[in-house]
């Protein structure tokens, strides 16, 4: 079992900076791979960013490519996601999830975390 727990949330205005962190609990952190969703109010959930359990690969949502990094920390079981640039069309909940398999659109996600609310005002 394996629970996530996102901080860093809150309100930025339009071209601010904000950085997400998911802390896992568990002694097998190493073991998933791990990502960040969002969804934003009547929107389906997407797909933000990815990194893989060993950190050497990261894939990242056209939309964010350029303006948000994906980065893990074993040591301290942490996943973290730097968002810079951001736009108002970026507002929404944002979960971080964990995977045995590659995290990837339509791929099943083991854990999700209860989510963090960004809001970019314009």
């Amino acid at each position: 079992q394996v629970q996530l727990v996102e901080s860093g949330g809150g309100l930025v205005q339009d071209g601010g900076s904000l950085r997400l962190s998911c802390a896992a609990s568990g002694r097998t952190f190493s073991t998933y791979n791990m990502g960040w969703f969002r969804q934003a109010p009547g929107k389906e959930r997407e797909f933000v960013a990815a990194i893989t359990r060993s950190g050497s690969n990261t894939d990242y949502a056209d939309s964010v490519k350029g303006r948000f990094t994906i980065s893990r920390d074993s040591a301290k079981s942490t996943v973290d996601l730097q968002m810079n640039s951001l736009k108002p069309e970026d507002t929404a909940v944002y979960y971080c999830a964990a995977a045995l398999n590659p995290v990837l659109p339509g791929r099943p996600i083991r854990y999700w975390g209860q989510g963090t609310q960004i809001t970019v005002s314009s």
